[in-house]
C-alpha cells in the first residue's frame, strides 16, 4: 500500500474546516504523501495554478469559491490535465453528485462515511488508477 505513497506523491488539500483538513493530513504524511493544504477555494485554484500535484483532494462547500466551480474553472483552463480529483464532502445529494463526475471527478467521498485512514487508502488507489469512491448515481 505504501509504494504509491513512498515516492512522494503531491496532494492539494482544499478543506476549509480546520479540524477535519489537519486529520486528514496528518494520515496522508504518515502514509508519505506531500500534502499542501488550502483552506478557500479562491487559495486552492491559485494553488492549482502554481504547483503541480498528483491528486485534488476538494471539499465542495468552500468558502471564496464552491469547490465544484474551482473545479469546473480548472478543467475548461487545462482540459488535459488528468490530475485524479477526488471530492471529499458532506453533500449526497444525487445532482450534486451527477455534476461532480460530469466535471471529471474520479470519487465522491461522504466524509461522515469514511475513516481518515479510508481516505488514505481511497487515495492510495485512485493514484494506482483504481476505482475510487461513490459512482455516479444511474439515471
Amino acid at each position: 500500500m505504501k509504494d504509491i505513497a513512498d515516492n512522494q506523491k503531491k496532494i492539494l488539500l482544499i478543506e476549509d474546516e480546520n479540524f477535519i483538513a489537519d486529520i486528514y493530513a496528518r494520515e496522508l504524511t504518515k502514509a508519505g504523501f506531500d500534502v499542501k493544504i488550502e483552506r478557500d477555494g479562491i487559495a486552492g485554484a491559485k494553488a492549482l495554478e502554481e504547483g503541480t500535484f498528483d491528486l485534488l483532494l476538494l471539499d465542495i462547500m468552500l468558502p471564496g469559491m464552491h469547490g465544484l466551480e474551482l473545479l469546473r474553472q480548472w478543467k475548461v483552463k487545462h482540459p488535459d490535465n488528468q490530475m485524479p480529483v477526488l471530492l471529499l464532502t458532506n453533500l449526497g445529494q444525487d445532482e450534486v453528485i451527477k455534476e461532480a463526475f460530469t466535471l471529471g471527478a474520479r470519487g465522491y467521498l461522504i466524509k461522515a462515511s469514511y475513516t481518515p485512514k479510508q481516505i488514505v487508502e481511497e487515495i492510495i488507489n485512485t493514484i494506482a488508477n483504481k476505482q475510487s469512491g461513490t459512482q455516479p448515481p444511474t439515471a
